[in-house]
């Protein structure tokens, strides 16, 4: 990155105003909110005194929005987002504003606030500031592309590690950090030898002719005195130095950092729902969605269902067998039988052409329809609506064995749907290869989970029912 990328002046700077206009715009859509909805409440009578109940809960409105952003640092946005992070924060925002505020009231006795005008303050509040925020992103975005409101960084190690952020800068310039260089001791043995402006002794010059906002160090870790002098330097220079250490050497890049009073630790693997708030989420969101299915698809499906059943073959309608649930626990998985009685039912999956499904258990298989008892699963709560697909025991044990990193997926609860079933890897898992891609995506799915991922799973999900898949047997 040069500077004939940028023909107009680079601008510097700004940032520091970005949290007040996010909390600004959203003040301004609060309070827009609050009076839009007040004045359909009252109607055409535009002209009688405004309620002083009403004065007081608009300032509670306003004051509560003040304390929560501070809380939860709402406005903590870095450089480098996830826009679903963006979505999900608000949305958790939003919600505890909503609970405050009602517990205020009830705290009060107010009942003579109007219930209605509260709840379609906050729908069309949630729905003005997501627009709001998406839009400031976007124009922050391309904003920062024609080069202003950037950052200065220079990378000190040119190996792999600082290849790769370079590589990152490269591809994402929506983020405002502008490359200046590499400084490394062993120029040589780069592959970017062109983007050496000098050996790492060469930064205390180099910062005093170029402005230098932000060093990130790609030394090896055992380079214990240079990083030392490094951080030493960038203190001195008002400089903020970032460390990006080398782990690609395992099989998982993102980690997470604490500290034990002073001792940093390093977690190899977030897991978001280690969380009790989005336990909480999940769980929620997890009983409200199963008991719909059940109260307003079981009634009437199921008699149906029923009749075909036991008209395809003899035996049970419901087939329910041991699966390897959270922590490696045991439950009982549901389903609607879909085969004939057999004795290899625990121990042989079902295959393309598998003699043992019947005409109906094939319509079953390819509509989703045989999984529709396991909704009873979720609200029992040895389940839940996304997540790994549980596996039989006898297979749980055989993978384990061949596949590292295999019991990984039993730290969540299992899912009627999850990752790996929507990007492609359903049905049977004879091949090994098959199951280590399974695997990969569902610890990737452990490793992000969010909210609105769920909700993604879940669209693509019903999409695939609908389109019809391959893999379905």
């Amino acid at each position: 990155m040069t500077d004939k990328k940028h023909p107009i002046p680079l601008k510097r700077g700004y940032s520091r105003f970005i949290n007040f206009i996010h909390f600004s715009g959203d003040l301004t859509l609060l309070n827009f909110a609050f009076f839009i909805t007040y004045l359909n409440y009252i109607g055409e009578d535009l002209l009688r005194p405004v309620n002083d109940h009403y004065v007081f809960l608009h300032l509670a409105f306003n004051l509560v929005w003040g304390l929560l952003v501070m809380l939860i640092n709402l406005y903590d946005i870095k450089r480098v987002i996830r826009i679903e992070r963006v979505v999900w924060d608000l949305i958790k925002a939003t919600i505890l504003h909503a609970l405050v505020i009602s517990a205020f009231i009830f705290f009060i006795q107010g009942y003579y606030y109007s219930r209605v005008q509260i709840y379609v303050t906050y729908a069309v509040f949630a729905f003005l500031i997501l627009v709001w925020r998406l839009l400031f992103l976007w124009f922050l975005q391309y904003y920062r592309k024609t080069g202003s409101n950037f950052k200065n960084v220079v990378i000190v190690g040119a190996g792999g590690a600082g290849n790769q952020i370079y590589q990152f800068f490269k591809k994402n310039e929506a983020t405002g950090y502008r490359f200046v260089g590499f400084f490394d001791d062993k120029p040589e043995k780069s592959i970017y030898k062109d983007q050496i402006v000098g050996r790492v002794s060469d930064l205390l010059n180099f910062s005093k002719k170029t402005h230098i906002d932000e060093i990130f160090c790609a030394l090896p870790l055992t380079e214990t005195k240079k990083i030392r002098e490094l951080m030493t330097f960038a203190d001195n220079h008002l400089i903020r130095l970032r460390l990006v250490p080398d782990f690609r050497g395992f099989y998982n890049k993102k980690v997470n950092i604490e500290f034990y009073d002073q001792v940093p630790v390093l977690s190899l693997r977030p897991e978001p729902l280690e969380s009790l708030l989005n336990r909480f989420v999940k769980r929620s969101f997890d009983i409200l969605f199963s008991g719909l299915v059940i109260v307003l698809v079981f009634p009437w499906l199921f008699p149906i269902l029923f009749v075909m059943i036991k008209l395809s073959s003899p035996g049970p309608v419901f087939f329910k067998q041991k699966r390897s649930g959270r922590d490696n626990s045991e439950f009982y998985l549901y389903k609607f039988r879909s085969m004939q009685v057999n004795r290899d039912s625990d121990s042989k999956q079902a295959t393309a052409g598998d003699p043992r499904v019947t005409r109906v258990g094939k319509f079953l298989r390819k509509s989703n329809f045989d999984e529709l008892p396991q909704f009873f699963n979720v609200l029992m709560g040895n389940m839940s609506i996304v997540g790994p697909r549980p596996h039989m025991l006898k297979h749980t044990v055989e993978y384990s064995r061949i596949i590292d990193k295999f019991m990984v997926r039993h730290l969540v609860k299992p899912g009627i749907t999850g990752w790996a079933q929507v990007n492609g890897f359903r049905g049977a898992t004879t091949d090994p290869r098959y199951m280590l891609k399974r695997v990969r995506y569902d610890l990737w799915y452990i490793e992000n989970w969010s909210f609105l991922l769920d909700l993604k799973i879940i669209f693509l999900t019903v999409y695939n029912m609908f389109k019809g898949e391959k893999n379905a047997v």
